[in-house]
Formats: structure tokens, sequence, C-alpha cells
């Protein structure tokens, strides 16, 4: 392992989602994840091929019988040894375990404790189930997404689980970890997707502060309201994305369109919208998208090709940073952001659950004969 975060050890409570994806960016980063699988999920010899759970990457795991009292103090054995322990079910789910976080601070008062819900710890809605779709809807963020007259349109599972969920968690375990660092006291942490995605709102709700931004789909700057900034369908059935909000690259798309601006209203004239939009749709249903894309090369036209995923591994400039890895033989999206000194290296591939487990437990200083007993009496599954 390498990276900004190599020697940091890291425990996670096995979940779907939101909390491997926040692990998987720790790991990535150079993190020692360790994650604790149920004892039933791990397979009794290791399966032929590979893992495709690609949040899984860079980690190891062990498989713990958690209502068997040995297993529980060995996960706290570990959040002894832990820099940060992750953890995604709902409120007092680990606290029920014996897991909870005055348990595991009261062994580790350094640690630091991340939980990862939709609705929070707290509030009405704590102990609701709910996925991406309801804490993005309740906290704002679903409602302004899609075109005027019609539905909200869910942006995939981004916003709550990953963006407003996942990442957040990774940015809350470093920033308790610089904390920790200085003070010795560790810290819980209520990572909560209703929160996240509201947050990643901030500047639209400046917008709306404004009066710049109004509550009617659609009709916003960046919202498809505005023509320069939404996408087009081409002559070949394709996409292109234009986002030209700036003057001087409005400029430059009308130039790339043909168009001259003396023609047509001024940019900003929302009465006019729509018109425009009408235009531009006439326009680019002239050429194919990559003609369109060739036209914009080298202009700051703001216009770019909708690329599908597979499109997207061998574009170019993804080529280029690397922005895909294969893995294994899987191809799939490189660790990010990137460092000059610490670059973190090619991740490793998922492992199966169990797999490497062993292993990281002498690593963390289990006793090699008190992992054996484990795994004899059926609290420890390892591959």
């Amino acid at each position: 392992m390498s990276g900004p975060l190599t020697g940091l050890r890291v425990i996670e409570l096995a979940g779907i989602g939101p909390c491997p994806f926040g692990a998987m960016v720790l790991a990535d980063l150079g993190a020692d994840v360790l994650r604790v699988e149920r004892a039933a999920a791990v397979p009794a010899q290791r399966p032929e091929g590979k893992s495709w759970d690609l949040l899984q990457r860079g980690k190891r795991s062990i498989g713990v019988d958690l209502k068997h009292p040995a297993g529980v103090e060995l996960v706290l054995c570990l959040a002894e040894r832990a820099d940060a322990l992750v953890e995604g079910f709902r409120p007092g789910v680990t606290e029920r375990l014996g897991l909870g976080p005055d348990v595991c601070l009261a062994r580790n008062p350094r640690l630091v404790y991340g939980r990862m819900t939709g609705w929070g710890q707290e509030g009405p809605l704590a102990d609701r189930a709910g996925h991406d779709i309801d804490y993005i809807a309740i906290g704002g963020a679903l409602e302004p997404i899609g075109r005027a007259g019609e539905r909200p349109v869910p942006p995939l599972n981004l916003i709550g689980d990953f963006g407003g969920g996942g990442m957040l968690l990774a940015v809350g375990v470093t920033a308790a970890l610089w904390s920790a660092a200085r003070s010795g006291e560790g810290d819980v942490i209520d990572v909560a997707m209703v929160d996240g995605s509201a947050l990643l709102m901030t500047m639209t709700w400046a917008f709306r502060q404004l009066g710049v931004w109004h509550d009617e789909r659609g009709t916003n700057l960046l919202d498809t309201g505005a023509p320069f900034y939404d996408t087009y369908e081409c002559a070949d059935g394709r996409i292109v994305a234009v986002g030209a909000l700036e003057p001087q690259f409005y400029a430059q798309l009308l130039e790339v369109m043909g168009l001259d601006a003396a023609d047509l209203p001024p940019q900003m004239d929302r009465a006019q919208w729509p018109e425009s939009k009408r235009r531009y749709a006439e326009i680019f249903r002239t050429k194919t998208r990559d003609e369109w894309a060739s036209l914009a090369e080298g202009t700051d036209a703001c216009l770019a090709p909708v690329l599908s995923m597979g499109e997207a591994a061998v574009h170019p400039h993804n080529a280029a940073r690397q922005t895909f890895v294969e893995v294994d033989g899987v191809l799939q999206p490189g660790p990010a952001p990137r460092f000059r000194s610490r670059q973190p290296g090619m991740p490793a591939g998922p492992r199966w659950p169990g797999e490497g487990g062993v292993a990281a437990l002498t690593e963390w200083g289990i006793p090699a004969d008190r992992v054996s007993g484990l795994v004899s009496d059926g609290t420890l599954a390892a591959l």
C-alpha cells in the first residue's frame, strides 16, 4: 500500500453502498482497511474467478460471529489497535452488538468512530428505512433536477450514497484524525446522507437567496433552463453537452455553431431562452456528435461529447491521466485525487469475503494461537 494515509488502520463493519465506498476511498489513499463481515458471508472455500465488488478493492476482510462474545471481543481488540472504525447500520445497532462508540472509545480513547446513515443518529426519521432517492428528496436536492414540466430525474445514487454519504464519511474521518493527532482524543462522527445532500446544494441555496434561482424546475441557469447549459441530440442520435456560461466562452460556442451574436437576443435574456433552445436543437441535429466535438476541439466553447462508460474509459484525456485503470483484468475508475509526493499506487483488486483476513490479524498484533482458536470454534471465518 502507498499514499498519504499509509500506516492508518481502519476497521469497516460490513454494510452496503456509502460506507464501503468511504472505506474504499481511505484504502485507495493508502489506509489498511480491515472489513468485518458476518461469518456466514465467508464461503467455505475460495470461489473460482475474481470478486466483482469494486467497492472492496484494496481491503482485507474477516468473517466474525458477532453473536458470540469472543467475536465481539475480537473486534474490540482490533479497535484498540485501530485509528478509525466506520459503520453503516441504523442507529442503535452497534450498541446492541456491544460495539457502540462508547464501548470502543473506552478501549481506545484516540479512536475515530464514523457512523454512516441516511437520516442521521437522531431526528423523527432516524429509525426509518430509506435509500438515496429518499434522502435527497427530503434534503431538497432531488426536486430541482430535471426539465421544465417533467418529474425530477434521480441522478443515479451519486448525490446521497456517494457524494453526500461515503465521500463525506471519508472527509469526516480524516478531519477527526487530524484533531485526534493534536488532542489525543478521538471522536464520533454522525454522517447523514440527508445532511450531505443538502450540503452539496449550498451554491444553489446562495443563488436562491440572491433571487437568481427560481423554484420552477428547468428554468434556471444550471438545470437545463439556459440554452447554453444543456444537452442536445445530434444527427447520429448521440448527444453533446454544452456549458458555455461565461460571456467569452459563450462567444466561442456561437462561433463553433456558426451563429452571429448580433442576430441573437442577449445571453441572459430568460424570456428568450425557450426560443434559443429550439434554435440550438435544430442546429445540433445538422452534424454528428463527433463532428461537433471536432469543431470545438482546441477552443473554449465548453462543448463536450456525452460519452458512454465504455467510451469514457478510452477517451484520450482520460487515458493520459489514467482516470480509469485495469486491475486484475477489470476496468474501473482509478484512485483520486492526485498527490505530488505521496501518490497512491494501483489499488489491489477486491478480495472475497474473508480473504486475507488471517494475515491482517497477525499484522494487527492478534496472536496466532488466538486466531487458530477462534477459527476452530467457528467464531472467526477466513479464507
